[in-house]
């Protein structure tokens, strides 16, 4: 929920690095290099690394804030580095639990994981459906004015509190049927907040999210 605010101080702080060394790097190579730092996070999960999974899972934070920050800073935006962006975003979000799961090697783990992927399978559906009303009625991402190549619609869990929860997954590992139940929760009323939202909004002449 608080995304929106941290956009801008995300920014300030990670310009010196796209406009320094990060210059000539291209906004793409960092996205994959995050895509695959985010598996490598899941793999030491797998292996109960702990240490070395939450090392990777904040590299994999400071990646995926770095690539658009560096293609904006660079004049290096593309459509395609957009959607390369959130498709393997995705990555890293199934990959730790998923190897977090198969370390615990338990029923109810597997169980409260399947509820995780189907919250996140639904919610998916809910915004991105809805970002892309927002955009065909020009009043998506450039129109709000947001630092984002599609309009991200507010919801109960983005990437802030996605940060924080995730850490307690691979720091609590003994409460992850409780960990994944509780996010699936928070995404399903996401995608239903999002939902109700379109219903009262999305055939009116004005929309605001």
């Amino acid at each position: 929920m608080i995304d929106i605010i941290l956009r801008l101080p995300k920014e300030r702080i990670l310009e010196p690095l796209a406009k320094g060394p990060l210059q000539q790097i291209h906004p793409n190579v960092l996205t994959v290099s995050a895509c695959a730092v985010g598996i490598g996070a899941g793999v030491a999960a797998w292996q109960n690394a702990t240490g070395l999974a939450l090392g990777l899972w904040y590299l994999n934070r400071l990646l995926d804030g770095l690539d658009g920050t560096v293609a904006r800073v660079n004049k290096k935006q593309s459509d395609f580095g957009g959607y390369l962006d959130i498709v393997l975003d995705m990555v890293a979000y199934v990959a730790i639990p998923l190897g977090l799961a198969f370390a615990a090697n338990r029923l109810e783990v597997f169980i409260a994981l399947s509820l995780l992927f189907a919250s996140f399978y639904i919610n998916s559906a809910a915004w991105m459906m809805l970002a892309a009303n927002l955009e065909k009625r020009n009043l998506g991402a450039k129109a709000r004015g947001e630092l984002t190549t599609v309009t991200m619609p507010t919801a109960i869990v983005e990437g802030a509190e996605a940060v924080v929860i995730y850490s307690l997954f691979l720091l609590f590992p003994a409460w992850l049927p409780f960990w994944f139940s509780l996010l699936a929760g928070l995404v399903l009323l996401s995608a239903i907040w999002q939902v109700v939202w379109a219903y009262r909004h999305m055939d009116q002449n004005r929309m605001n999210v």
